[in-house]
């Protein structure tokens, strides 16, 4: 560029990029409202879906209303009235007429309803009607003014959105109506034409037009369909962008097994190997072997081994001069995996640290830089080991364990450990099928099922809580004989506005029973991770019987003599959760029981816990938990980086993944950087939402 040259004007911003206090009906007063709801611009906005739709179109006279059914009739005001009940509350009667009939609308607290209205104006009333006393009373029925010359109410299918308190529907429906009028044509459609038109998809403004203001609902179900295969697409694209990123990079040390380094490694563990594990350990040497970097995900279900598989891999790569490290969530989980090294490795030249976040700094600065000057072969720690300050000599494999715990960029900056070594990701949360492509897409996955010989199954009870006594008196007697107790609640100390038993108030308690005759600690996250790690110990060590407890134990804590359970408010526990909690009383060969309290606040909910009382498949429970409670739930946190998938379903819309998935491969195939004109929006799209998180390197 010349200096007469005009330096480029910056492109215009966007007006979906705006400002959501912009949009007609917001203001700056409803927007701290819509910024509660994570709405922040007006691309926020138009995808900021209904949650449902309610069907006015069955509209009828009011002799022909059927009690109970949402329906829709027209008459004529008759009759208003105002007046404050006995217990204090504004109580609004409307009376409409159809000619031949009546019906009463009610509200409570909402006077401002007969500012809308005038005795002898035609409207149409929509609600569930009821047959009350002596006539037909609709409770707060959804109310539309009507012209002389219309017979028929609005667009009869009404979007229904998620709200906050001070934010109206339909002020809500409002906005919303103007903003897909005035901005759903802006919207760049990067779903490629060929894509769209081999499945029949609308196009992205047909499709925003029916997700807000569908003229019937199979439209609201077509438009639905289309993003949630538009959001599976996208994610596949990127995942496959990412394994052919992973493929193509020949930079990781070739760690290849022998009989010789299998026989000594396998005879460092004091048991021997299942089947499942064996055949796990076959799938990841022969990716050491290689020069393309490992990238496997292995799942175990509670108690299945997954810890020796990971520890055989390290030292496939010790063997080879090469570094391994070990990386875990918390302290806690860190902590027990050094000691289960420490245990397999006591005979063991296998020189090996730990680092943590609670070192104290002297001991730190001498862990460094030994890591540093290649004089540890084996690391095992926490998140400490990805700060700026850590080196490795010549890094050979990254074991990381329940990875989704880890934040988005934590799992970057892993990444950066060294040259490409070899990744291992392992997690004791069995995972459906849907969420592993989806979520672990872009690696290899393995899954190991079988338990090792002599582990024993964990008997679980829904016990009542007038049964709560009798189930202490057992308790007692198996602490008597010396077993230990975890008391799982789900809150540190109890709040206001919850009936729940949090952990302070359970210890409180329990020393105040007849168990507080034994040694009784209490373990939460809010605790310093020097006390964390002091409570388990002792606990583990057996100078205390009972461990009250958040789900701060829920993964990898280890204490074969801790065989009884009690959980409280299990209602309040996904499945998957209740069973990584359960797993921690099968660690031993005495049978396990996990007792749960817990109230069944609906039918879905003791359909939840009576599955959880009969099976201890994990995979079983993962995906009924799913079909419930959805991924973000299932995780426990949002953390796990795919947060882009707003509409799609991972249970019922299993035929659009696979069908995306397909899509993707082939067009990257054909596109690997998406380089294509016709690829330019797609490719914006994908670095947008997953170049960060993935990695795309093959797309910078």
């Amino acid at each position: 560029m010349t200096d007469q040259e005009p330096m480029p004007s910056p492109p215009a911003p966007s007006p979906l990029d705006q400002s959501a206090q912009f949009v007609k009906g917001v203001g700056p007063a409803r927007l701290p409202l819509l910024q509660k709801l994570g709405v922040e611009t007006v691309r926020d906005l138009l995808y900021y879906f209904p949650r449902s739709y309610a069907d006015l179109s069955d509209q009828r006279t009011i002799a022909e209303l059927q009690p109970g059914m949402l329906q829709t009739v027209v008459g004529e005001v008759v009759e208003m009235e105002g007046r404050t009940t006995a217990s204090g509350k504004q109580l609004l009667s409307i009376v409409i007429s159809d000619g031949q009939d009546v019906i009463e609308g009610v509200w409570f607290n909402q006077t401002f309803m007969a500012r809308q209205l005038a005795y002898g104006m035609r409207v149409a009333f929509s609600g569930k009607p009821n047959w009350y006393r002596d006539h037909w009373q609709m409770s707060a029925p959804r109310v539309r003014p009507l012209r002389d010359d219309e017979a028929t109410s609005e667009n009869p299918i009404v979007p229904i959105y998620p709200l906050t308190q001070g934010l109206h529907a339909e002020a809500m429906r409002r906005i919303q109506r103007h903003v897909v009028e005035t901005y759903a044509e802006q919207v760049e459609d990067c779903l490629p034409l060929t894509v769209r038109s081999r499945h029949d998809w609308p196009d992205l403004t047909t499709a925003l037009r029916d997700m807000h203001m569908p003229p019937a609902p199979s439209r609201a179900e077509a438009a639905r369909r289309r993003l949630a295969f538009e959001e599976f697409f996208i994610l596949h694209v990127a995942l496959t962008i990412a394994r052919r990123d992973q493929q193509q990079v020949l930079a990781a040390p070739a760690l290849a097994t022998t009989e010789i380094i299998d026989a000594h490694i396998r005879q460092l563990f004091p048991f021997t190997l299942t089947r499942d594990q064996s055949r796990a350990i076959a799938q990841i040497c022969k990716d050491m072997a290689s020069e393309r970097p490992m990238r496997r995900l292995l799942q175990a279900d509670v108690g299945a081994g997954k810890t020796a598989v990971a520890l055989y891999a390290m030292l496939l790569a010790v063997a080879h001069r090469h570094q391994a490290v070990l990386m875990a969530p918390t302290e806690v989980l860190a902590r027990q995996h050094w000691r289960t090294v420490n245990e397999y490795l006591a005979q063991s030249r296998v020189r090996r640290s730990l680092l943590t976040g609670s070192l104290p700094p002297r001991q730190r600065r001498q862990t460094l830089g030994e890591i540093r000057m290649g004089q540890v072969d084996l690391v095992i720690g926490t998140q400490a080991l990805i700060q700026n300050d850590v080196e490795f000599s010549r890094l050979g494999l990254v074991v990381i364990d329940e990875q989704h715990r880890f934040g988005v960029l934590q799992r970057g900056k892993v990444r950066q450990l060294g040259p490409e070594p070899h990744y291992l990701v392992m997690t004791a949360t069995p995972i459906p099928r849907s969420i592993a492509l989806t979520v672990f897409g872009d690696l290899d996955s393995t899954v190991i099922r079988e338990l090792p010989p002599g582990r024993q199954p964990v008997v679980t009870k829904w016990v009542a809580e007038e049964k709560r006594a009798n189930a202490y008196l057992h308790l007692h007697k198996e602490l008597k004989r010396g077993q230990q107790l975890f008391v799982i609640c789900p809150l540190v100390e109890e709040s206001e506005g919850h009936d729940t038993k949090a952990a302070e108030q359970m210890y409180a308690e329990l020393q105040a029973s007849h168990l507080g005759a034994f040694r009784i600690g209490l373990l939460h996250g809010r605790l310093d991770d020097g006390v964390k790690v002091d409570v388990m110990n002792r606990f583990r060590e057996r100078q205390l019987d009972i461990l009250v407890a958040t789900t701060v134990v829920e993964v990898g804590v280890d204490v074969p003599n801790a065989t009884l359970m009690v959980i409280e408010h299990a209602e309040r526990f996904g499945l998957s959760q209740l069973h990584q909690l359960r797993g921690r009383v099968s660690r031993g060969p005495v049978r396990g029981l996990c007792l749960l309290f817990a109230q069944a606040t609906s039918p879905e909910t003791a359909e939840r816990l009576r599955l959880f009382v009969k099976t201890t498949n994990g995979f079983e429970l993962a995906e009924h938990d799913l079909r419930l409670r959805g991924m973000g739930e299932f995780f426990g946190t949002r953390q796990h980086g795919f947060g882009s998938l707003r509409v799609a379903h991972l249970v019922k819309d299993q035929d659009l993944l696979s069908q995306a998935q397909a899509d993707a491969r082939e067009l990257v195939q054909g596109d690997p950087g998406l380089r294509l004109p016709e690829h330019a929006l797609l490719r914006a799209q994908v670095l947008r939402q997953y170049g960060d998180k993935l990695n795309l390197a093959a797309m910078g």
